[in-house]
């Protein structure tokens, strides 16, 4: 039995913890959870068995284990993690919890000897650091792929240059030719990964200058239109002579926008048209006020809903052998949305199959919101 007023001195003990942590009596019933732990398990957890708050085989076993350690086995603990001393355990387990799923260690120790026989189960979420992780690993993965792509090729016709076209003029001119192209791709590569780079790295710090936007707009129209003449797309804008400055980087935004046209002339240029438009939004609701959208539009193939939610990931292509021929890294988006994000704006997408591309970029009018 548990002295009386434990639990209540047990609740007071957890509350300091900031890691969800809660404790079981000598019943496994629970008798203690601190904010973090019902915030993660959900509320009402007082009196329950511990069994229904957690339903992990594992978990439960340890839990069994430091309560009647003569009437258990000692569970099976991963021996790269920390154990707590006096008969705990510490494991690595997965489970539903908090809408989700969460990857935890989970250490399960004795309550101290004045609180009597119970167990303290404390929970280390590293679902974050794990998908953080495992993020890292499929980037370095798609930048080693990206690399070694066009490396491999190049290497091939060193060799050949070196053997059986050593004579070969024509073969010679082609192989450059080839070897040119591709290393041109590897440079704008590295150009996307350090500019993403740089972006994430600013974007908590949103900008603290201002730029005149339809003037930006402009600028990027004139820079591009030589591109788009040559491939037979007319850039029809609308709205940008209106004087509008709103807080922003300007070569972060030439870069969004021009990354935009780019797109729409490689991808919707078979439709001739591209649409640029600038208007104002009297009450924006999710950047809660005023703001202006700059649309890019085209009317091409179009994009398949599905790919949509994936079209800003890294590396994500919709058609991988038509990017890579249209001499694109896969990470325009990508840095297009991070570039967005650091001026708390929205970017919008709206594709339809056979019906064209929407891209709709919505900034905030003024630096009010936080």
């Amino acid at each position: 039995m548990m002295p009386p007023g434990t639990a209540r001195r047990v609740q007071g003990f957890l509350d300091g913890v900031p890691m969800p942590m809660l404790a079981v009596d000598h019943r496994t019933r629970v008798i203690a959870a601190n904010p973090a732990a019902e915030a993660m398990l959900g509320g009402d957890l007082i009196q329950r068995p511990f069994v229904t708050v957690l339903r992990h085989p594992a978990i439960v076993a340890a839990v069994d284990w430091v309560l009647h350690p003569d009437a258990h086995d000692a569970p099976a603990t991963d021996p790269a993690l920390f154990h707590p001393p006096e008969g705990g355990a510490t494991l690595r387990a997965q489970f539903a919890a908090d809408g989700r799923d969460i990857l935890a260690e989970v250490t399960v120790s004795p309550l101290p000897s004045i609180f009597g026989r119970g167990a303290m189960v404390a929970l280390h979420d590293r679902s974050v650091a794990e998908e953080a992780e495992q993020m890292r690993r499929d980037f370095v993965a798609n930048v080693s792929h990206e690399l070694k792509t066009p490396l491999t090729a190049m290497t091939g016709f060193i060799e050949t240059l070196r053997g059986p076209a050593r004579d070969d003029a024509r073969a010679r001119d082609r192989f450059l030719d080839i070897m040119e192209g591709e290393a041109a791709r590897m440079n704008r590569l590295i150009h996307d990964l350090l500019s993403l780079s740089r972006v994430q790295a600013e974007e908590r710090q949103r900008p603290s200058t201002k730029v005149e936007l339809g003037a930006l707009l402009r600028g990027v129209v004139a820079t591009m239109t030589p591109r788009a003449e040559a491939a037979g797309v007319d850039i029809h804008a609308q709205g940008l002579d209106e004087v509008v400055t709103l807080p922003g980087d300007a070569d972060q935004l030439t870069q969004v926008f021009q990354n935009l046209i780019e797109n729409a002339l490689k991808y919707g240029g078979a439709g001739g048209f591209l649409g640029l438009r600038m208007e104002r939004i009297a009450h924006e609701p999710m950047l809660r006020g005023p703001a202006w959208a700059v649309t890019v539009e085209d009317r091409g193939d179009g994009i398949e809903e599905q790919h949509l939610p994936r079209l800003t990931e890294r590396f994500y292509r919709v058609d991988t052998h038509r990017a890579r021929a249209q001499g694109g890294t896969g990470l325009g988006l990508a840095i297009v949305k991070h570039i967005v994000n650091r001026h708390r704006g929205r970017l919008k997408i709206d594709s339809r199959r056979g019906e064209g591309s929407r891209f709709v970029v919505i900034l905030p009018e003024t630096s009010s919101r936080a």
